[in-house]
């Protein structure tokens, strides 16, 4: 770039800042940034006009608006999650590490266990990274709330569409579908959680799973269906209960899919929302 031209951006980005330091502004409260006031470049010795940093952070707010993840677990982060079981450390440890090689992953992840142990945590801490770091196009649903959506999007007065409510469920380059295999297994709920996953396995896009149920049956369940005579094949309530394993919640082609999806972390431990209750209790009785 010749002097001349340089100088001229020089004294145009000045101008936009004096613009945008206007009374105007100031006395309707807008917070400029004191480093480009507003312009969203800065000068930077030896580069001339680059990007602020403050254009950068505003960028990853708004994918992170995008990305829907819950109010709850906005703060999430692998900064503040504390393992208290070795298998907690390890599936830090993948967890982080699915971020530092990104792009260059081939497998997700399926993070299975109990309640309480920080499945969600770390699925939302990588789609944050992901989205802060490396500019990522992410997305979070509960997989109970998706399927919720598309059924109301059937309804004749709805404003959306099915189409509307998977259309950023297929595109997003990572999406997490929490609480896989909590909604009541019917023949709908497995055909459409088939047709999301496949879609997205198919066109090789990244997919993070969270889930309370294993590959084998619990113990007391497994009992407690010996017991149970099996009189209909239909979906009761009895027959809902004996479903404790993954593959029976949500069918044996679709966790199939998953083997070749997924890379399984189990996760132990006790459920922190416990602990936390006994040191609320421990603090009331001080």
């Amino acid at each position: 770039m010749s002097s001349d031209k340089q100088d001229t951006n020089v004294v145009s980005i000045a101008k936009n800042r004096e613009a945008s330091r206007s009374p105007d502004k100031e006395e309707a409260g807008d917070v400029v940034c004191p480093i480009c006031f507003g312009t969203g470049t800065r000068l930077e010795e030896g580069k001339g006009a680059v990007i602020c940093d403050c254009r950068r952070t505003n960028s990853a707010s708004r994918a992170l608006d995008a990305a829907r993840i819950p109010p709850r677990f906005r703060q999430c982060s692998f900064h503040n999650y504390y393992p208290k079981h070795e298998s907690q450390y390890f599936a830090h440890s993948f967890a982080s590490r699915l971020v530092d090689d990104y792009p260059a992953v081939e497998t997700g992840l399926l993070f299975m266990g109990p309640v309480g142990v920080g499945k969600t945590h770390l699925a939302i801490s990588v789609l944050r990274d992901l989205i802060e770091k490396k500019g990522v196009a992410c997305l979070f649903y509960e997989s109970g709330s998706l399927l919720k959506a598309i059924q109301d999007s059937y309804n004749p007065i709805s404003q959306t569409s099915e189409t509307r409510v998977l259309a950023p469920v297929y595109q997003a380059e990572v999406l997490v579908l929490d609480e896989l295999g909590a909604s009541v297994p019917t023949n709908w709920v497995r055909d459409t959680l088939y047709q999301i996953i496949n879609t997205r396995y198919n066109n090789n896009r990244l997919t993070i799973f969270t889930t309370n149920y294993l590959d084998e049956p619990r113990t007391q369940a497994e009992t407690e269906a010996e017991a149970t005579p099996r009189r209909s094949r239909k979906f009761s309530s009895e027959r809902i209960q004996e479903m404790t394993t993954l593959e029976e919640r949500i069918g044996t082609p679709l966790r199939s899919r998953l083997y070749e999806m997924c890379k399984k972390v189990m996760i132990e431990g006790e459920d922190f929302r416990k602990r936390l209750d006994q040191r609320r209790s421990d603090s009331a009785r001080v």
